[in-house]
């Protein structure tokens, strides 16, 4: 995954992808809880409210939900799915893939946006 090559200096892959697996970790036990909340946009990308940055470990929302996808407890799925009903919409792979995502602040206001020009 991409946020495994992004390694602090002197950080070994092997460390980072535990950090990750961690930070991923924590964040289905979130969405479980439902301490942790999806929000999808009107575009189809995905962002966490109420996942704090000292969870994060650096590891994106568009990284978190690609490994959640795969090695995600069900509960976590779960509470996509119910996401991706209450916005009558499902995550967009492609919309991901260009890039476009959110950033939460401490109060779950989501800001939507993308890198391009």
């Amino acid at each position: 995954m991409p946020c495994d090559t992004r390694r602090r200096s002197n950080q070994t892959l092997s460390e980072r992808k535990a950090e990750v697996r961690q930070a991923v970790s924590s964040l289905s036990a979130g969405l479980a809880s439902g301490r942790i909340k999806p929000v999808i946009s009107k575009q189809g990308a995905i962002a966490f409210t109420g996942w704090e940055n000292g969870d994060r470990n650096g590891v994106t929302d568009v990284c978190a939900f690609r490994s959640l996808m795969l090695f995600g407890s069900s509960m976590a799925k779960v509470a996509i799915a119910r996401a991706e009903q209450m916005a009558g919409r499902t995550v967009d792979r492609q919309v991901l893939a260009q890039g476009h995502h959110g950033h939460a602040d401490s109060n779950g206001t989501v800001t939507w946006h993308d890198h391009k020009g």
